[in-house]
């Protein structure tokens, strides 16, 4: 007898700013709310600090979606690190798109310390986004093309 196969549960990593959505993940975890567990979180002090280049190695390295995360803007407490994260990812999403991924897989949203339901609310829209799309196919180019 054939067993069936798993479902599928995308890889999400999410880059959150140390001081509010990762307070808002901490808030919600410790209120007990229900959320998808498929975001592994890596915690930086402020969005602003994450290079375009984390967001291609974590696609590269086997996610299936990105979720960046931090202050709302005029809220970053680096002053105004939320707005450089604006404007970086509005590139990064034009060169994800030209390596042939999704826009759907990647994602920029803003959760304070006190918004926990908010943090519940991103990450299971981005599980089941992601999840709909399926696992991110990786094409390796041929050897002639890369010499």
């Amino acid at each position: 007898m054939a067993t069936p196969a798993p479902e599928y549960e995308p890889r999400i990593v999410g880059f959150l700013c140390n001081w509010c959505s990762y307070q808002g993940a901490d808030l919600a975890g410790t209120s007990r709310m229900h959320y998808a567990p498929n975001i592994r979180i890596v915690r930086v002090m402020c969005t602003g600090r994450i290079d375009p280049t984390f967001v291609a190695k974590a696609f590269a390295s086997g996610a299936d979606g990105v979720l960046v995360a931090g202050c709302h803007p005029g809220d970053c407490h680096y002053i105004e690190g939320n707005y450089k994260t604006m404007r970086r990812m509005a590139l990064l999403r034009k060169f994800l798109d030209q390596m042939g991924i999704e826009p759907e897989r990647f994602r920029l949203e803003w959760v304070s310390a006190s918004e926990g339901t908010r943090w519940v609310q991103v990450a299971n829209e981005m599980t089941e986004q992601v999840k709909a799309l399926g696992p991110l196919v990786r094409q390796m180019a041929p050897k002639e093309a890369i010499a």
